[in-house]
């Protein structure tokens, strides 16, 4: 199997780098034995509550440090997590056209970034009010964080729902004194994508408290889709200036696509205005008058962050001290998509029938160039407080609790959209003349065009506390637990204008949706060391919704140490993802939903129901109050192993599996099952006229059916090595490969089908990261390579996957940096070095690569200056 042969590959390559290290070893200055038997400082890490040694635990987690953010040349935390291999399949990211424009996401395991926990400092991220699904990592400055942890466990049992692909934990800085100044600029070989980053700190500290104030920003500019590989491509499209003849109700279009009579469509492609409207064949067959959406779209939007973080604590006492974090994000994106493409009915007589005298009308496909592109403009504003206490009762309690505001607002407003009714009105009428949109006068394109608007919000309030002791002794020291609970509350809505909502503007959808609801949970934690080479620890969360019910998660999980050098770990665990505010209480709206439905086609009066019973029906598109949570289970089991002190080899296999997904069933899928006594989904409905059984309405939305199956391997290799005077150099090899990803649907006869997505088109099965760094004296370099495995992109009679289009993707970065004697450090150096660009046969949705697993700046040089005081 060629998936065996890639994970083979990668660990011989691996096990190839710690043996050299090892042949290496006499260089190597060993660690001092009074410093090995010093006491472990206890800390708490992501995916536990209970305070233990720094050492390797019994959870999987990736820890990204300040050096690594800094080594990497990044300037957002979106970008830098693009790169992370536990984003199997890639991320949503900031696009023009999409109604979550200013947003970008994790998504770890390739389950969706709503099954994706981010926390930030250990509190969840708020969600964003354009998804309510999931965080938008764009709030988040990366010149605020100190690190990132990344658990490739599911922990539920710990944090609550959304935590089955794993928990992103980002920890902003704290424990800095002094001031500290730092500006970034990149320019990518490519036009447009432009970066900038800059943040000013300040941190002092007295003999019972400290403050830190940071105020950072990072921005990356507009690319357009014309500046881009495939770019070049001219656009082809029916909505140019095209037509179909009207059957003889008037109802429907007939035949095939006409260019429109008296427009000359003589453009190239190329230019602006009327010039990006071309002829696909000219006097040829199926000759079309298209227009060139590539030469005015953007494929990627900006997107533009600014942030001020304050958090300090005091010590009021020996046993008692308060804290407290502050931030104000503003996040800014601009998305530019093409103007507005609409089918439009013109009656017979219309100065723009296209065929006068023949009685039936006729439907124009036309681009409103003249109107202008549809330019969106996103403002989203965060602001989040908590206040907390941390004391410890009769010597022998942590006590912790805390409360906390959190809210994002978000507008977005949508420039030279169409309005239907309006349009249709001053075609028929003449007044905007289709056969030279250029010539009208602008009260005419104002009179058809709107400005939409949504204004969306998130808001939540928490309350949180929590206890850790000791109970009592065991063979490998103290049995200790944590307990606790938390009450939030989550607001939210997406209100859109009015127009929007009544799905009479083209060029746009969604509908607004708003609900709320509050969350009670409990927790505990209770750490059983055995030994002091065994432990094992169970947790188990319970959390009550006020909307669609409750959900407990238990794990358990073990450490085991049979040898100094190798530590054995695993856990078992189930998990949930609550059904999201969207999906609960999102508005009903109209679709008009062609479908086959015999009986209804009969109903019409037709008499060809038997070889064509399709027919269109009014379909009412609603959210499922019925909608329970997605269910999980999690299993893990790896190993830790330090050859030498230098070397250290981790390798960590998961399974996932998702059960009750939440799918959106279509019309035809509950028509189905409603002509063959199949039940339909609790809320969703086929209505039909008692008398002739006709459909008068289908109500569809979202369900729970269906499952996913994951699994995969973790492997990393980790090399440290000292060579004196020659400097020191670290270097990590880490692999990520996925070993099968199955979706199972319902069928709409009720049967389930499963298919596997596991190395096939735009799903890679292994992506690796190796991180180099070498440091001697005041210079540093880094370099840093990262690989996207090659997929298949065809198939033959059978569905079997026979030729690899898709290449394997890799890309290097390289930066040299130097601690200048006024205490400065500047770092100079380029993102994709090679100037290696994707794949144009990678495209999985209409872009020209695979615009979720890659990005296409090409060579991005850069240069940071930071001073310190």
């Amino acid at each position: 199997m060629s998936n065996t042969k890639h994970l083979s590959s990668a660990i011989r390559f691996a096990l190839f780098a710690g043996a050299a290290s090892i042949f290496t070893a006499p260089v190597i200055a060993q660690d001092d034995q009074d410093e090995e038997s010093k006491e472990l400082e206890t800390i708490v890490v992501t995916g536990s509550r209970i305070q233990r040694a720094d050492i390797e635990g019994a959870l999987p987690v990736t820890v990204i440090d300040r050096a690594q953010i800094d080594a990497s040349g990044d300037v957002s935390v979106a970008e830098l997590l693009r790169d992370s291999t536990f984003a199997s399949f890639g991320n949503f990211r900031p696009q023009s056209g999409s109604s979550a424009q200013s947003n970008s996401e994790i998504d770890l395991r390739g389950l969706g970034g709503r099954r994706t926990l981010v926390l930030i400092d250990g509190r969840r991220l708020a969600k964003s009010p354009f998804t309510g699904e999931s965080a938008n990592l764009n709030t988040v400055p990366l010149g605020a964080v100190e690190r990132i942890e990344i658990l490739s466990d599911g922990a539920s049992a710990i944090y609550g729902s959304d935590a089955i692909g794993g928990v992103v934990n980002i920890i902003t800085r704290k424990d800095f004194q002094g001031a500290e100044v730092s500006y970034t600029r990149g320019n990518p070989n490519i036009t447009g994508g432009d970066t900038e980053a800059g943040s000013a700190s300040y941190g002092a500290a007295g003999d019972r408290g400290r403050v830190l104030a940071t105020v950072s920003f990072n921005k990356r500019g507009m690319v357009f889709t014309r500046d881009q590989i495939g770019g070049d491509t001219l656009g082809l499209s029916t909505f140019g200036n095209n037509y179909r003849l009207a059957n003889a109700a008037g109802t429907a279009p007939t035949g095939a696509f006409i260019p429109l009579p008296g427009f000359a469509c003589g453009g190239s492609g190329t230019g602006s205005g009327e010039d990006l409207f071309f002829q696909t064949n000219p006097g040829g067959a199926g000759n079309l008058c298209s227009y060139n959406f590539n030469a005015s779209a953007a494929n990627e939007a900006s997107a533009s962050t600014k942030a001020l973080f304050v958090s300090g604590d005091y010590e009021i006492n020996d046993n008692w001290s308060t804290y407290m974090q502050a931030s104000v994000t503003r996040n800014e994106s601009f998305g530019r998509y093409a103007p507005t493409p609409a089918q439009v009915f013109v009656p017979e007589n219309s100065p723009n029938d296209p065929v006068p005298g023949d009685g039936r009308g006729a439907f124009i496909r036309h681009r409103f160039a003249a109107v202008g592109p549809r330019d969106n403009n996103v403002d989203e504003n965060g602001y989040d407080v908590m206040i907390g206490f941390k004391g410890r009762v009769a010597d022998a309690v942590d006590v912790e609790a805390g409360a906390r505001v959190f809210e994002n607002q978000a507008y977005n407003l949508g420039q030279n959209y169409i309005v239907r009714r309006l349009a249709e009105a001053a075609i028929q009428a003449g007044r905007y003349n289709v056969r030279d949109p250029f010539g009208s006068d602008r009260q005419t394109l104002n009179s058809i065009s709107t400005t939409i608007a949504r204004d969306a919000f998130w808001y939540s309030q928490e309350v949180f506390g929590s206890a850790a002791f000791d109970l009592f002794e065991m063979g490998g020291g103290a049995s200790s637990m944590a307990i606790g609970g938390e009450w939030r509350s989550e607001d939210y809505a997406d209100v859109y204008d009015s127009l929007s909502s009544a799905g009479e503007v083209e060029g746009s959808a969604g509908n607004s949706a708003d609900g709320s609801r509050y969350v009670r949970s409990a927790f505990a934690e209770w750490l059983f060391p055995i030994t002091d080479t065994f432990e094992v620890t169970a947790a188990g969360r319970f959390d009550k919704y006020s909307d669609y019910g409750s959900d407990f998660a238990p794990k358990i999980a073990f450490r085991y140490q049979p040898l100094d050098n190798l530590t054995l770990r695993g856990s078992y665990g189930t998990g949930f993802a609550a059904p999201t505010l969207p999906a609960l209480n999102q508005s009903d709206s109209f679709s008009a939903d062609a479908v086959t439905d015999r009986r209804t086609c009969l109903a019409f009066g037709r008499t060809d129901c038997n070889s064509n019973p399709q027919i269109q029906i009014d379909a009412t598109v609603i959210s499922n109050p019925s909608l329970a949570s997605e269910q999980s289970q999690q299993f893990s089991l790896g190993l830790v192993y330090d050859p030498i002190d230098q070397v250290s080899i981790k390798l960590d296999y998961y399974d996932i599996t998702i059960e009750d997904r939440i799918s959106n069933v279509s019309s035809g899928t509950l028509i189905f099952r409603d002509n063959n006594g199949i039940p339909l989904p609790a809320g969703l409905s086929v209505t039909r006229d008692p008398t002739t059984g006709a459909i008068i309405n289908v109500t569809r939305g979202a369900t729970n059916e269906g499952d996913l199956n994951t699994s995969g391997l973790d492997f990393e290799v980790g090399v440290d090595l000292d060579f004196g005077n020659a400097g020191e150099l670290s270097s990590s090899f880490i692999a990520s490969y996925v070993r099968d990803y199955e979706l199972v649907n319902v069928n709409a006869d009720g049967s389930t089908t499963a298919t596997e997505f596991t190395d096939t088109f735009g799903t890679p099965d292994l992506r690796i990261n190796l991180l180099n760094s070498w440091q001697m004296g005041d210079f540093t370099v880094n370099f840093n390579s990262n690989f996207i495995n090659g997929t298949p992109a065809s198939f033959d009679d059978a569905g079997d996957q026979v030729d690899s289009k898709v290449g394997g993707y890799t890309t290097h970065d390289l930066q040299v940096a130097w601690k200048a004697p006024w205490n400065a450090s500047i770092a100079v150096g380029a993102t994709n070095i090679g100037d290696k660009f994707p794949s144009q046969d990678s495209s999985v949705d209409g872009r020209p690569w695979n615009f979720y697993l890659y990005d296409a700046y090409g060579r991005t040089p850069y240069v940071r200056y930071t001073q310190n005081f």
